[in-house]
C-alpha cells in the first residue's frame, strides 16, 4: 500500500476511536512509524487528510444511491440502500460525530458537502419516487420530497443524536446496535406511505433484521 493511502487509513480508524479533535499529524505519522515531514510530503495539514478522506465517502454515497434504469425498485433495494448508508455512517462516523465543526473550518469542505446534500437530496427523491413507481408507496409528490427531505436529516443527525441523549457518562462511543436503530426510524417515517399489501412484508423484513426501539432507553415506556 502507497504511503498516501496509509495515512488516510490510520487517520479514519485514529479519528473514529479517538475523536477527530484529539489526533494530531504526529499522532499520526508516530502511529505509522514515519516522521512528520513525511507525512506533509503527501498532506499539507490534517485538513488536507480530512478532506481527502471525505472525497473517498462522498464518492461510496454517490455509487450506492444510484437507481437502476433496467428493473423497478423492490423491498431488497430499500434494504441495501438503508444498509449500505448506515455502513457509511459508521466506516466514517467522525464526519457525522462532528460535522458543523469540520465545515466550519474548512470553506472549501462545507461548499462541497453543499453540493453533496443536494445531490443527496435529489438521489433519496428519485428512490422515493421509483418505490411508488414500483406499486410500493402511495404519497404525492410533495409528500414524497417531504419523506426524502426527512429522511435525510434523520440520516445524517443520527450520530448527534446518539451523543446527545444516548450514551452515558460512562459511554464515549457509539455502537452498532443504536446506529441500527437509525434504520428501524426510517422504516418508521415510510410506513404510513406504505400500500397494505405491502405492510406485513416490510414488518417481516424489520423483524427479520432485529431492529427495534429497543435501544432508545430515553423514550417513555
Amino acid at each position: 500500500m502507497k504511503t498516501r493511502d496509509r495515512i488516510i487509513q490510520a487517520s479514519l480508524e485514529m479519528f473514529n476511536d479517538q475523536g477527530e479533535r484529539n489526533v494530531t499529524t504526529n499522532h499520526i505519522a508516530s502511529k505509522l512509524g514515519i516522521s512528520p515531514g513525511n507525512l506533509y510530503y503527501h498532506f499539507k495539514n490534517k485538513q488536507q487528510i480530512i478532506y481527502d478522506i471525505y472525497l473517498i465517502y462522498e464518492k461510496q454515497v454517490d455509487a450506492n444511491l444510484q437507481v437502476p434504469t433496467d428493473r423497478p425498485l423492490n423491498i431488497n433495494d430499500k434494504v441495501i440502500y438503508l444498509e449500505t448508508i448506515f455502513q457509511g455512517l459508521w466506516d466514517y462516523r467522525f464526519l457525522h460525530r462532528d460535522l458543523q465543526h469540520l465545515l466550519q473550518n474548512d470553506e472549501e469542505l462545507q461548499k462541497r458537502y453543499n453540493v453533496f446534500f443536494k445531490r443527496c437530496l435529489k438521489a433519496t427523491q428519485d428512490i422515493y419516487f421509483g418505490l411508488r413507481d414500483a406499486g410500493m408507496l402511495n404519497a404525492c409528490d410533495e409528500d414524497l420530497r417531504a419523506l426524502a427531505l426527512n429522511t435525510w436529516i434523520l440520516v445524517t443527525s443520527w450520530f448527534g443524536f446518539i451523543h446527545s441523549n444516548l450514551l452515558s457518562d460512562n459511554e464515549r462511543e457509539e455502537s452498532r446496535e443504536l446506529l441500527n436503530a437509525g434504520i428501524y426510524q426510517i422504516f418508521a417515517l415510510e410506513r404510513p406511505f406504505l400500500k397494505e399489501e405491502f405492510r406485513e412484508p416490510v414488518a417481516m423484513l424489520v423483524e427479520q433484521l432485529g431492529l427495534s426501539l429497543d435501544q432508545l432507553s430515553v423514550l417513555p415506556s
